[in-house]
């Protein structure tokens, strides 16, 4: 497990970044291409998790782990071969004077600290003044050894770049939260209801994740290939809308997912009830597991807009050379939020256990407990960071890509 996530943490931001990085942004034609390219990406990497669920699962399950362990890695190494095969056909496009460290960045925040008595100038970027402060005056300095410390405005510029996104990366996580639960309670409620398909074949819950990927399937080339050509007649902007209003629309396909998450979860526990199957816990509640379809399916909706969407801003909006620091920023996003979901489950399991004599809201007897309750936690929490968002975005200032 340690192997794959360093081998993650290695491959997938830079081949992303990599990818993008084959198309000009300079270029009207390419840069049209390029946005398609984060769509097409998502596409194919649902595609894959779907194809992943539908047999790999089963081959593991019911013929052989080597196997089903052992496809994925012949599949790798295939495109790995592939990848190294179209060496001399990529466009390497790095020059020297554009590299940047990401150890100058920290540096140059640093010293914005240190400085921060010292008078501004001018910057070409307005936002976040205090980083002005990180130049040195160099008739001030006695030392002519220290004029390796003195930071041009272009690095306090890119310094701008990294920080101006930390608003956008806090008001993400709520939706990453939420997004967590797909995972974890979809598929909990769905072990709890009636998964049987004729007289003999039962659903493993697990299995209605491909839904969450269907979507994504679904919807990314009604993106691409309907709404943006339409709203690109009104909007005039090459990507159809701008990069926030695509997060944002996700947002609100989040916050609707958690209402429909609640409803239901709501109308499972009312059966429950009525069928006096509250104290069985292995009990299959007459209640079809279909029901959690459009729940699944919002999720995924959500995902062909706001995770697409954070990932194009945080490659483009990051200084070039940092560019795969950018896409590791953004795949923290749902890092964190898997985090953060489990500690306000256990903060809130541990306030209503207090609260109540049922449990809390959080037992292994779904019966008894109160997701639904949670779901209306989430729809609040997103509803207060979607606020957030809408102020931070409007004021987020684009870098102009040329």
């Amino acid at each position: 497990m340690y192997i794959v996530a360093i081998a993650e943490g290695g491959h997938k931001p830079c081949i992303e970044a990599f990818g993008a990085d084959q198309f000009d942004s300079r270029d009207p034609e390419e840069r049209k291409s390029k946005s398609s390219f984060f769509n097409w990406w998502s596409c194919a990497l649902a595609t894959g998790t779907m194809v992943s669920y539908l047999t790999l699962f089963y081959i593991q399950e019911n013929l052989s782990w080597g196997l089903g362990l052992g496809i994925p890695c012949i599949a790798m190494s295939i495109s790995l071969v592939v990848f190294v095969l179209g060496t001399k056909t990529y466009r390497k496009n790095v020059e020297e004077n554009e590299k940047t460290s990401v150890f100058k960045i920290a540096r140059v925040l640093i010293a914005a600290v240190k400085n921060s008595r010292s008078p501004n100038t001018q910057s070409s970027l307005h936002q976040y003044k205090n980083l002005d402060n990180a130049p040195v005056d160099p008739s001030n300095d006695r030392d002519s050894e220290r004029d390796e410390a003195i930071y041009n405005m272009n690095e306090v510029d890119e310094a701008k770049e990294i920080w101006r996104l930390v608003p956008i990366w806090l008001t993400s996580l709520p939706y990453a939260i939420i997004y967590a639960q797909s995972t974890t309670f979809f598929t909990k409620q769905g072990s709890t209801m009636d998964r049987t398909i004729g007289p003999n074949f039962q659903i493993p819950a697990a299995t209605f994740l491909v839904f969450t990927n269907l979507s994504i399937i679904l919807f990314i080339p009604i993106y691409d290939r309907v709404f943006v050509p339409l709203a690109r007649a009104f909007t005039r902007n090459p990507s159809g809308i701008t990069t926030l209003q695509r997060i944002g629309l996700g947002m609100i396909i989040y916050v609707m997912s958690m209402v429909v998450a609640a409803l239901v979860e709501t109308r499972r526990l009312k059966i429950a009830l009525d069928y006096g199957l509250v104290d069985d816990e292995r009990a299959t509640i007459p209640m079809s597991i279909w029901w959690l379809v459009p729940q699944y399916l919002l999720s995924g909706l959500g995902c062909v807009f706001t995770p697409i969407g954070l990932q194009e801003l945080f490659y483009d909006q990051v200084p070039f050379g940092l560019r795969s620091l950018g896409i590791s920023l953004f795949m923290s996003i749902f890092g964190i939020g898997n985090f953060l979901s489990s500690l306000l489950i256990s903060i809130l399991e541990r306030v209503t256990s207090e609260e109540g004599s049922q449990g809390g809201w959080f037992v292994n007897n779904l019966n008894k407990g109160h997701l639904d309750y949670f779901y209306w936690f989430l729809f609040g929490l997103s509803s207060i960071g979607m606020v957030i968002y809408v102020y931070v975005a409007k004021s987020f200032i684009y870098k102009r890509l040329n």
